[in-house]
Formats: C-alpha cells, sequence, structure tokens
C-alpha cells in the first residue's frame, strides 16, 4: 500500500513540474493607452522595447526604411469616430501605424490591415488610408523605452507622440467635435422624435401604466404621412385595451395596409387575426 502510495505521489509531483510555465518579462512589454479626445475615443496599443546601451536611428533602426513603429505585432490605434489627418479623411476603425524615420522627418502611415506581425510580408497600397510627413524634434534627454501618448489635447484635436532615444514626432489629428455636438443640440432642441415617443408608449403600454398617456405618445409618434406600420400596430393595440375598438379596427386596417405593401406576414397576419377578434 505504501509503494502504490509513493508512485502516486511521485507522479502526480511529476505531473505538476510537467505542466509548469517559467514566467519572465517581455522584453518589449505590451502598452495600452486610451484617451477621450473632445468626444471621440482614441485607443493605441503597443510594444516598448529599450534602448538597452543601442543606436537606436540611424543604426537599429534603419532610416528611409518601413519600422513597424515599436515592436512585435502592429502599433495599432483605433479610433470611435471619423478622423482628420493632413486633410485626408480616415474613417473610423483600426489602424497600423508604420513609419518611416530619417533624420530630420518621418513619414507616417495608417494601414488599414493592423493583423501583421513586424512589417507587412508584401505592402499593398490600396491599404494606406492615410500619410503624413511630420518634423522631428530633439529631446532634450534620452528616452530609454519606446513610448506613444496623446499630447496637445484639445476640443477639436490632439497629437500623437512617438518618442525613442532622443526623438520626438508628433501627428496632429482633428476629431469631429463640433460636428457631433452640434448635432446632438439640435436633435435635443427639436424635441423628442417619432421613435422616442414610440419607445416611451410602447414602455407605458407593456408595464401597464397610464393608457390615456402612451395614446398621446402614439399619435404624436404617427403624426405625417405614411407611418411605419409597426408603430400603428402598438397604437391599435392601446386602443382595444382602452375599450375603443371602432378606433383600434380603423389603426389595424391601416397597419394592414402597411405590412402588405412591406411584404411583412408576421404583422399582416397579426393585424388580420386582430381585427377579426375586434369585430366581434
Amino acid at each position: 500500500m505504501l509503494k502504490k502510495l509513493s508512485i502516486l505521489l511521485l507522479f502526480v509531483g511529476f505531473t505538476a513540474n510537467s505542466n509548469a510555465q517559467i514566467k519572465t518579462p517581455q522584453p518589449s512589454p505590451a502598452a495600452k493607452l486610451e484617451q477621450v479626445v473632445g468626444l471621440t475615443d482614441v485607443t493605441l496599443e503597443y510594444s516598448r522595447p529599450a534602448m538597452r546601451g543601442r543606436t537606436i536611428f540611424g543604426d537599429l533602426v534603419p532610416y528611409g526604411e518601413t519600422w513597424r513603429t515599436g515592436a512585435n505585432a502592429n502599433t495599432k490605434i483605433t479610433f470611435s469616430d471619423n478622423v482628420t489627418i493632413d486633410g485626408q479623411e480616415l474613417a473610423k476603425g483600426t489602424y497600423a501605424i508604420f513609419t518611416i524615420p530619417n533624420e530630420t522627418s518621418w513619414e507616417v502611415i495608417f494601414y488599414s490591415d493592423s493583423n501583421n506581425w513586424g512589417t507587412p510580408q508584401k505592402w499593398d497600397d490600396s491599404k494606406v488610408a492615410a500619410k503624413t510627413t511630420v518634423e522631428v524634434h530633439e529631446m532634450p534627454m534620452p528616452i530609454d523605452s519606446f513610448t506613444m501618448s496623446i499630447d496637445d489635447l484639445k476640443t477639436n484635436s490632439a497629437a500623437i507622440g512617438i518618442m525613442w532615444e532622443n526623438v520626438y514626432v508628433g501627428v496632429t489629428f482633428e476629431v469631429p467635435t463640433d460636428k457631433i455636438t452640434s448635432k446632438s443640440i439640435e436633435n435635443v432642441m427639436a424635441g423628442p422624435s417619432g421613435n422616442d415617443y414610440f419607445q416611451a408608449a410602447s414602455y407605458y403600454h407593456t408595464e401597464g401604466k397610464d393608457l390615456k398617456q402612451a395614446l398621446a405618445w402614439m399619435k404624436k409618434a404617427t403624426e405625417g404621412d405614411n407611418p411605419p406600420f409597426w408603430y400603428l400596430r402598438r397604437m391599435s393595440l392601446i386602443q382595444a385595451d382602452m375599450g375603443d375598438k371602432a378606433g383600434a379596427i380603423a389603426t389595424a386596417k391601416k397597419s394592414l395596409e402597411g405590412a402588405i405593401k412591406a411584404g411583412n406576414k408576421d404583422y399582416e397576419k397579426m393585424n388580420q387575426e386582430s381585427i377579426s377578434e375586434w369585430q366581434n
């Protein structure tokens, strides 16, 4: 028995050791930066190699060649809204950032395929969503770890900062804060939309609250020509629950007509069944 127990313990210990994994620090640890610029969410994801006594630009990172801008997987930036870079509109989404460093200026490229490891094996110019040339600024002290930042925050713009060794470059981008804010103001000042009235009425109806108020909101929602047939369907149900069968039938017939035109068999069937029920 003791012999079997010893063998079992030895097996368990061997299994535990074989499954153990050694954890060591990454030479270029991953970093993530999130920043709201105006009303636009901006996220930077990149790796941070260190100088480790090496000469970086013009040596480790050659001048005039495309660089991954960091280490490991693509350095990526994500915008929640369309932005503008050097007069070029960049659609909202995620982009890889590639650069071509030179002594006095860098070319910065936003590439639509962000799933590469390093630079793409086959460069595709059609995937260049935007590119710009920016000036090199000399730092007063060396930056040992590759660093990216979002600087010069303003309501309508900011700059993507890239720092390493004694170099800083900044890429300004503009965000549509004024457009978004103005639209929001216009929507609020114009009052509730038809959908707002519909959602409010639907909630009051399904929760058994004030049906008179729900009907008033539905009348607002269905103002104008050709109200949606699903709006009219909800209105007919409210009228029926309030005891107005004649009004419910008239509204349901309008909903039925709209459902037939739209080819919506479900609403067509529901309206036909309700009309038949309310007529009896």
